[in-house]
């Protein structure tokens, strides 16, 4: 299954807002500098989903606010 994501980084606190079944706005402490956001992204939706990291792979949008995730 893919979810489309909408990262924001440098936010206050780390959470998880669903649109709808496949459509998220993740918003991460991390600030997006060397993969840190996209870690946190991952935890972050990882703990929302409650399905371990290592099942989660980010397919499109590694340097991009918009991202594509592989359940």
């Amino acid at each position: 299954m893919r979810i489309f994501v909408t990262v924001k980084a440098n936010a206050k606190e780390d959470r998880v807002e669903a649109i709808d079944k496949t459509h998220f706005r993740v918003s991460v402490k991390a600030p997006p500098a060397e993969g840190r956001a996209n870690e946190a992204m991952i935890e972050t939706l990882a703990r929302y989903l409650k399905v371990p990291k290592s099942t989660l792979h980010l397919v499109s949008g590694h340097k991009s606010k918009h991202k594509i995730v592989e359940v």
